[in-house]
Formats: structure tokens, sequence, C-alpha cells
């Protein structure tokens, strides 16, 4: 659990009301049951939100919905509702109106537990603890295989760099990984995210700490990883979502635009805005797409 809460550790008092709200929330659920994912859909429909003792609402009237094995990209800037998004599908907290669902069934049905579970969670400050690489792929399921971890850190593109390591998957990685680059902390995280091989799994602005080529390398993980399962990627940089499926746009608690990379350019709206400004004219028309690479 505490990796899917890490995104909120730079404030204790953010913390302590998340974690009050979550037990609020999980107290509630009673004998609900277990949620089941065949698919991995997720719609929003007509979800309005505000936080407690807010007088504005966060998102208002936000309405989507995901096919399975889809990448859908969230941008906008800060403050657009962009997080809100996803801690509504964690259960953070639970819409004001309008209903999130998975495959169908309202998140607010099922245990919550359950629902985290089927979640896998990626932050852009990932949690990494004294011990070797194996203990840190399989943190938050110990039952895992060797083969699974390994699986999970190909997927994940740190397989090659793990095996570089004096000791293998048996490496000792320093408090928070303190002998690791940016990039390989990054990969080891994601490669937690999918060993016990979630059916929805959610990037929070997990590219906004690495370097260029570290960044390529995560889209095409990115883009492997939703042949099977849901992805959902909040990013501040643009060029992490390019290759996305479905691009959503949100400004001031809306969704305003949705498209692909290449539509919402041809709109010129918020988005094509937002392009330009993180990378002129020339830098968009010439720049690298993921998936043209090692083509």
């Amino acid at each position: 659990m505490i990796n899917k809460y890490e995104s909120a550790r730079a404030s204790s008092k953010r913390v302590v009301e998340i974690l009050r709200n979550t037990d609020r929330l999980e107290e509630g659920d009673g004998d609900a049951e277990a949620l089941t994912v065949t698919r991995g859909r997720v719609k929003y429909d007509e979800v309005c939100f505000s936080y407690p003792g807010a007088e504005d609402r966060t998102l208002e009237d936000v309405s989507f919905a995901t096919d399975d094995g889809e990448f859908v990209g969230i941008v906008g800037s800060t403050g657009a509702g962009k997080s809100t998004l996803m801690k509504l599908l964690f259960r953070f907290y639970d819409a004001d109106s309008g209903t999130v669902s998975i495959d169908g069934t309202d998140v607010t049905d099922v245990d919550a537990a359950s629902l985290r579970d089927r979640i896998g969670y990626v932050s852009q400050d990932p949690f990494l603890f004294h011990g070797t690489v194996r203990e840190n792929v399989a943190y938050a399921t110990p039952s895992v295989s060797h083969e699974e971890v390994v699986t999970a850190a190909k997927r994940a593109g740190a397989h090659e760099f793990v095996q570089q390591l004096d000791d293998g998957y048996d490496t000792q990685i320093g408090e928070r990984g303190a002998t690791l680059s940016g990039g390989q902390r990054q990969r080891l995280a994601i490669a937690r995210a999918i060993v016990d091989d979630p059916p929805i799994l959610v990037f929070d602005e997990a590219t906004s700490h690495v370097d260029n080529e570290t960044e390529v390398e995560i889209q095409r993980s990115l883009l492997s990883m939703s042949e099977d399962r849901t992805v959902f990627a909040i990013a501040h940089r643009l060029s992490t979502v390019r290759s996305a499926d479905r691009i959503l746009v949100m400004d001031d608690g809306r969704l305003v635009e949705e498209g692909t990379h290449e539509r919402l350019v041809e709109r010129d709206g918020t988005y094509a805005k937002l392009w330009r400004i993180q990378t002129g004219e020339i830098a968009a028309t010439r720049m690298g797409d993921p998936r043209e690479v090692n083509r």
C-alpha cells in the first residue's frame, strides 16, 4: 500500500487526510464484493468532485470511456485535475456525483482493497528501500517467483542494467535506491508495479525526473504494456504520451479535448498550445516517435 500513497509523502498533512479518508471509505465497504476485471475498460460518467472544505470543484462533469488494452495519456497545466482523476479510480476519494466504473462495475460497489490490488501504480518519486533488487521488485507481492521478477524487469526495461550489477538481482541497492541512477530506480518501480500483472496501470508523472534517453525507453515500455492492459499516464512532458492511443486534455477541472497527438495538434486548441510551448514549432515537426525506434 505504501507505494500507492507515496505521491503524498511531501506533505504529512496531506498523507493524514488521504489515510483518514481511505479508512472511512474502507469502513463503509462492509460486505462489498471483490472486484473482478476482465477487460480493464474504465468509464467516467459525468463525474464531479471537490475536496473536503473546498469551495470550488476540482473536477466538473468529466466523461470518457477507454477500450481494453488502451494507452491513455492525461495532460494539462498544474492544478487542472489530472491526478485527482486517478485518485477517484483508486477510491482515495469518491465522486460527489457521477460514476467511475471498471468493466461496468461502479468502483463504489466493490471492496476498496481488491480494487487497488487490480491497479498498478508508478509515481514520479519511486519508493525503494535498502535491500536487493529482487526484494524491491517483489515488495508488494513477496510470493512471486524469481522468473516472474525477471519477466517484469524485462518488460520494464530494467533487466539489462540489473544483469550488469555486481550481484545481479541479489545486488543491494541502498536506501531509496541510492546506488542507482534516476532512470534505473524508475524502471525498477515499473517492474514492481507490473510483477503481479495488474489489468490497469497508472503512471503519475513517471518521466518527470529522468533524462531524455530514459524517457524514450519508458515510452517504449508504456506502449508494450498497453498491449494487454489499460495504461494511464499522467504527464507534464507531452512527449511522454505522444504515442498514446488517446490523450485526455484537462483544463480547470474539465475535460476540454480528447484524441490522438496528431489530431489534437491539428485542432490547434489547448493541447497544441501546450505542445508549442514545450517543443516549439520546429521541434514539434522533427521530434522522433518512440514507435519508430528500432524499426
